[in-house]
């Protein structure tokens, strides 16, 4: 059985002194949580503060972004090595925002996939359709692309290290959410496409997350569908409280 997994975006949010006070927040609530994997992603300027604080108990630390190159000339880029001296375990790599503000293409998102796995980090491979895919029809064929372009290369094995987050962006920080229906059945078929790529027993194995406006309110009836494993949490991650529920929500 697959173990949920609940992860919280804090975004461009947070400076390191808020940081501090909400990690140390969700510790107080979450420190002894076993039955679910926590994960805190916050910037990358509170990334060590955070780590400091949860390394003792069973919440990970997960960075945003993180380059596909090892080290050199590239302004502005954080590595593998940097990520993992401050015992980063996770690394949200293709997320919507990345995708259209930035212009991450599969490619490169591919590029940093197999870098954060040949590193020892686990990637969260963000995947999803804008509204316009939605409304023409064009789901299917706009996630299978991304997934089969962003984990290009990757073995059989390596299914069991990885997560997939499923995020419509029309649900992303809008306040709309799929209906839970619609997020299985999305989940669904991203596990037919690993299936397709790799093999049943990895798409069995593989952990796929909802990452549209998961809240209290809606996580339970979320996570209780068959193929959602999880969920990628932006607005509520910024509440301890909030998340703590999320996360309760899974187990």
């Amino acid at each position: 059985m697959r173990k949920k997994i609940i992860a919280g975006n804090w975004k461009m949010n947070k400076t390191v002194g808020e940081a501090i006070e909400l990690a140390n927040a969700v510790k107080l609530e979450l420190a002894d949580c076993n039955d679910v994997d926590v994960v805190l992603c916050p910037p990358f300027t509170a990334l060590k503060s955070v780590s400091d604080i949860v390394s003792e108990t069973q919440i990970a630390v997960g960075s945003q972004n993180m380059s596909s190159e090892d080290e050199g000339a590239y302004t502005g880029e954080i590595c593998h090595t940097m990520l993992k001296e401050i015992f980063v375990r996770y690394v949200i790599l293709g997320h919507s925002e990345r995708r259209e503000y930035y212009k991450e293409t599969d490619f490169w998102i591919n590029k940093k996939v197999v870098k954060a796995l040949e590193k020892n980090l686990r990637p969260i491979l963000c995947v999803g359709e804008t509204l316009e895919d939605r409304e023409a029809g064009n789901t299917e064929k706009v996630v299978e692309v991304q997934v089969r372009e962003g984990l290009k290369d990757v073995d059989a094995a390596a299914f069991t290290e990885l997560v997939i987050a499923y995020e419509p962006v029309w649900a992303i920080g809008t306040g709309k959410v799929a209906t839970a229906q619609q997020a299985q059945d999305v989940h669904a078929f991203i596990r037919g496409i690993v299936k397709d790529m790799v093999g049943a027993e990895a798409a069995d194995a593989v952990r796929i997350q909802y990452g549209g406006s998961m809240k209290p309110d809606n996580a339970v009836e979320l996570l209780g569908q068959p193929d959602i494993d999880g969920g990628l949490i932006g607005g509520a991650a910024l509440d301890a409280t909030s998340f703590a529920a999320i996360v309760k929500a899974a187990i």
